[in-house]
């Protein structure tokens, strides 16, 4: 489903899955290429040594990739179910301030991703998240599994998020 990035930055950021474990979609790119996401720390989202709740980190970076790509190619003309096939992260350092990520998707990837759905009907690929505090110390590194099917190969269409 095409939506505008201020549209989708707005329901995002309501989201309450995101919205509750303070995780806020501070801009997508015009282009879904890029987004920005900020962590708040808050009550809601700290853990007994007052730094943010490690499975709100985890789950801060979940959803972003598979949106911009589902985004990109959608727009593109592409019919696809785009999903977090698997993810991981290592926590470096203790996030006892708000945390920052941005996730850019590149044109290469872009047209990778095009030319393993056209051929083969899938594309799955890894990509690193980084996760920073307000003075740019690297406090986490997610690496996310990125599965998209191009549903013109036969999967009917449904709902997927």
């Amino acid at each position: 489903m095409n939506v505008s990035a201020k549209t989708l930055k707005w329901a995002l950021r309501f989201y309450p899955p995101l919205f509750f474990q303070r995780i806020w979609v501070v801009k997508f790119g015009t282009d879904f290429k890029t987004v920005e996401v900020k962590i708040n720390k808050s009550i809601l989202n700290i853990n007994f040594n007052k730094s943010i709740f490690g499975g709100t980190i985890f789950s801060a970076t979940d959803p972003f990739y598979a949106i911009l790509f589902d985004q990109v190619l959608s727009l593109r003309g592409f019919k696809s179910r785009v999903w977090l096939k698997s993810a991981s992260i290592q926590y470096l350092k203790p996030g006892r301030g708000n945390l920052y990520f941005k996730i850019e998707i590149s044109d290469e990837d872009i047209a990778e991703a095009e030319v393993a759905l056209i051929k083969i009907g899938k594309f799955i690929k890894t990509y690193k998240i980084d996760l920073f505090d307000a003075e740019g110390i690297l406090c986490a590194t997610a690496i996310n599994e990125v599965y998209i099917r191009n549903l013109f190969h036969g999967e009917q269409h449904t709902v997927a998020y």
